[in-house]
């Protein structure tokens, strides 16, 4: 889940849709300066369904020890550090889950998945948030990681109807930092976040050069990204969003009841050059 906070409660937003999001950035990436991304099918569907792991948690929301949803909010934004809130055991098998459950269909997609989830892991993670239980449970989920990720680039190896250059280590990589970059902006957006920020990774040109891509506030959830990436000079995208009414919870029973109580609805996020 994700939050993003009102005057009287929180929008929360289920991590599949936000993810969706990010599929939806990434279908409208590229232009005449930056890279399409190829093979588009399997790439995006990767991206759109990158989060698609956490839908049975989602469905049924928890609070923290304060009383909060728990979910990522706009603290936690170039942050991964709110282990000590959530139960790692069942934080590792979602994610584990959410890259299996791809690469049962789409080895392609499942490995960027998994790459993202590693990178999450391995390198921003804070250990310090976690018990030393947890860190063992963690170290032993990389390990298999590592082993899952190069039994997926030995599948993609095999898969003939690659070119030489979808299958290549490189391209591979270029997608995972797309995913990166298409979620992170997707983040950035549904806890409307408003302060510079940038898309995490130099990300590929049509001359085979990188370039980051910065991101700036311009008004609630309306960013203006520079340089641009995308073919059209202003986009507008939706993704869906309950609001809960009441800043804590006096249990995650409370909280489920009134997420369950409200009504979907659809927020939009405006991207301009």
């Amino acid at each position: 889940m994700l939050r993003m906070e009102t005057e009287t409660g929180w929008w929360l937003i289920r991590h599949p849709d936000h993810a969706r999001l990010a599929g939806a950035f990434a279908a409208a990436w590229g232009n005449e300066q930056f890279r399409r991304p190829e093979p588009r099918e399997r790439v995006l569907h990767g991206i759109a369904t990158h989060d698609d792991g956490w839908a049975a948690r989602d469905s049924h929301p928890t609070v923290t020890r304060e009383g909060k949803p728990s979910a990522f909010s706009i603290e936690l934004v170039g942050k991964y550090s709110a282990f000590e809130e959530i139960d790692i055991a069942e934080y590792l098998a979602v994610r584990e889950r959410a890259a299996r459950i791809i690469a049962a269909g789409d080895p392609y997609a499942g490995l960027l998945i998994a790459m993202h989830t590693y990178n999450l892991l391995a390198e921003h993670a804070d250990r310090s948030t976690i018990t030393p239980d947890g860190l063992a449970l963690l170290d032993a989920f990389l390990e298999r990681q590592r082993d899952y990720q190069e039994a997926l680039f030995a599948a993609i190896a095999a898969d003939v109807t690659l070119t030489a250059r979808d299958r290549s280590e490189q391209t591979i990589r270029e997608h995972f930092r797309l995913l990166q970059a298409c979620d992170n902006l997707s983040l950035l957006s549904c806890v409307s976040f408003d302060k510079r920020a940038n898309l995490l990774h130099p990300l590929p040109l049509n001359d085979g050069k990188t370039s980051e891509v910065e991101v700036f506030p311009i008004g609630p959830r309306h960013f203006r990204l520079a340089p641009w990436p995308f073919a059209e000079e202003r986009l507008t995208f939706e993704f869906p969003a309950r609001h809960v009414e009441g800043k804590l919870f006096d249990s995650s029973e409370a909280l489920q009841r009134a997420f369950l109580r409200a009504n979907e609805e659809t927020l939009t996020v405006a991207l301009s050059r």
